[in-house]
C-alpha cells in the first residue's frame, strides 16, 4: 500500500510539473506570432523617421542621436491582423534601451505628442555594411511588455486603428544614449496594388510585396512614399 501511495505521488509530481510547464509553453501564444508575408495586404505606410522629431514622455521635444535617420516601412493586412515590417536605420548606435520588450515600436500619438507603444518589433541589427536592419511579419494580438492602467499597452490594439488614422501614429526606436528616442517619424499611407497616383504614374507597392518603378510623383507626400516603396524593392530583392 505504502509504495502503490508512493508511486501515486510521484506521478501527480510529475504530471504537475507537465501541466506547468505545458501552461508556461502555452502563456506567450497570446502575444504576436512571427508568421510568413501574407499574398494580398489592405494598407502601406512609411515613416522617414529623424531626431528632430523626437519628444519624451512628457511630451518634451528632446532629439534624438545627431545625424541619425531612419526609414520604417509597414504592410498590413488588416483582416487576418498581419503587418510585415521593413525597417533601415543609419547613424544609430546601440545598445538598446527600452522599458518594452523590445527598443523598436509602433506608438500611437500626433505629430508633438507622446503616447503609449502598440506594437514591438525586433530590434535592427547590422546587416554587415553598417545599417541596423530588420525585417519580418507579425500577427496579433500585440503586446509590448509595457503595463498602464493594469494592462498591456498592446491589448485590445488592432491594425484597422492604424488604417483609419496613420498620422495618429508614429514609429520609433530607443537606445541607452537616447533613450526618448534616437530617431522617430509620422507614419503616412503609402499605395498598396499599383493605385493611380494622378500625378503620371503608379504605385509601385505592390500586394505581394514586389516593387516596379515610379514615375512622375511629386509632392513631399509622394516622394516619401516612392522612398518607402524603392527600400521595400532592395529588401524584397535580397530574400
Amino acid at each position: 500500500m505504502t509504495r502503490t501511495r508512493t508511486a501515486l505521488l510521484r506521478t501527480s509530481v510529475v504530471a504537475g510539473a507537465a501541466g506547468a510547464l505545458a501552461l508556461t509553453a502555452v502563456g506567450p501564444a497570446a502575444a504576436e506570432t512571427e508568421v510568413p508575408r501574407p499574398a494580398t495586404f489592405t494598407s502601406a505606410f512609411t515613416a522617414m523617421a529623424t531626431p528632430d522629431m523626437v519628444i519624451n514622455n512628457d511630451g518634451v521635444a528632446t532629439p534624438g542621436e545627431p545625424g541619425a535617420s531612419g526609414t520604417f516601412t509597414y504592410m498590413i493586412n488588416s483582416d487576418t491582423e498581419v503587418i510585415c515590417y521593413d525597417i533601415s536605420l543609419t547613424g544609430v548606435t546601440p545598445p538598446y534601451q527600452s522599458p518594452a520588450k523590445t527598443a523598436t515600436h509602433i506608438h500611437q500619438g500626433d505629430a508633438g505628442q507622446a503616447g503609449p507603444p502598440r506594437i514591438a518589433f525586433p530590434n535592427p541589427e547590422d546587416d554587415g555594411s553598417g545599417t541596423l536592419t530588420s525585417s519580418g511579419c507579425l500577427q496579433g494580438p500585440f503586446t509590448t511588455g509595457v503595463v498602464a492602467n493594469g494592462a498591456d499597452t498592446g491589448a485590445g490594439f488592432t491594425l484597422d486603428q492604424i488604417e483609419a488614422d496613420p498620422s495618429a501614429f508614429f514609429t520609433d526606436t530607443h537606445t541607452a544614449a537616447f533613450a526618448a528616442g534616437a530617431v522617430r517619424g509620422q507614419l503616412t499611407a503609402i499605395p498598396v496594388g499599383g493605385v493611380e497616383t494622378g500625378a503620371g504614374g503608379t504605385s509601385v507597392l505592390a500586394d505581394d510585396g514586389s516593387t516596379g518603378t515610379v514615375v512622375g510623383l511629386v509632392g513631399g507626400s509622394a516622394l516619401l512614399a516612392a522612398g518607402g516603396a524603392l527600400l521595400l524593392r532592395r529588401r524584397t530583392a535580397q530574400q
